[in-house]
């Protein structure tokens, strides 16, 4: 049978035992949290933390705010808004790709596993490095080309029916749970778009306003950047923001196939 095996640095190790009380009440939580600090030098770890959640709030960001506020100030992970809206906690938690912002503690039984987002050079801790994905998104060219002008004095109208084809797509947050879950991504990341960044391209395309549909199917129109896509439906089951990448991608393929 073949085996398969992490490069030894990658490995993770037991890490350090954090505020272990003396008994545990069912009010008290036990968080084990991937760890790494490439100025270290050594493998990420897994270290545990316990937590009682009367001091807390009700959301797994929350209990990672009273981590770093309480325990060990030295974890580093990203938050912004803590309503859901600016994607910057996205992280692995409990085996999925979901927001801590929206992540209930009491939807989670037994200990709480919190890791960054799959297959994503780590910065340190639960802060993955999104720089390539960014420069993909900025590859679509996202804002509207138009060669005309509105009215003197007026917006550039749509009709009800023409902005509701955007339903589904402008919500989209950037937080790449989607596209860190998808397999497809994981392998050809280098030139395959994924699920975040080819939702965003549809959204440009289905836009009424814009008038570069044609040069934007034409560039989508590769092997790599669109058609990687193998419907294994991962990003839409993770979307915490419950949109649809799939279909958009989808849709981009019809588009194409219409010329």
């Amino acid at each position: 049978m073949v085996q398969l095996r992490l490069p030894q640095e990658s490995r993770i190790t037991k890490g350090k035992v954090f505020n272990k009380p003396n008994t545990k009440t069912d009010t008290t939580r036990t968080l084990f949290v991937y760890r790494y600090n490439p100025d270290d030098k050594a493998n990420p770890r897994l270290d545990t933390f316990y937590i009682d959640t009367q001091n807390c709030g009700p959301m797994v960001l929350d209990a990672l705010n009273l981590i770093k506020d309480d325990i060990d100030p030295s974890l580093a992970f990203r938050k912004s808004c803590r309503e859901g809206v600016c994607g910057s906690c996205a992280m692995n938690i409990d085996g999925t790709n979901t927001l801590a912002c929206l992540k209930p503690l009491h939807e989670i039984k037994g200990p709480i596993n919190i890791y960054p987002l799959p297959h994503m050079p780590v910065v340190k801790d639960l802060v993955p490095d999104l720089t390539h994905t960014y420069k993909q998104y900025a590859a679509i060219k996202p804002y509207i080309h138009n060669e005309g002008s509105a009215p003197a004095g007026h917006e550039q109208l749509q009709t009800h029916t023409e902005r509701e084809k955007l339903d589904g797509l402008w919500e989209c947050i950037l937080c790449f749970c989607c596209s860190t879950s998808c397999p497809s991504y994981w392998w050809n990341g280098d030139e395959y778009l994924g699920p975040a960044v080819l939702l965003n391209a549809y959204r440009w395309v289905a836009d009424s306003r814009d008038h570069a549909k044609q040069e934007r199917l034409e560039d989508l129109d590769d092997a790599f950047k669109l058609y990687r896509c193998h419907t294994i439906l991962n990003c839409t089951n993770t979307c915490p923001k419950g949109l649809n990448p799939a279909k958009a991608i989808a849709n981009l393929k019809q588009e194409i196939e219409k010329g």
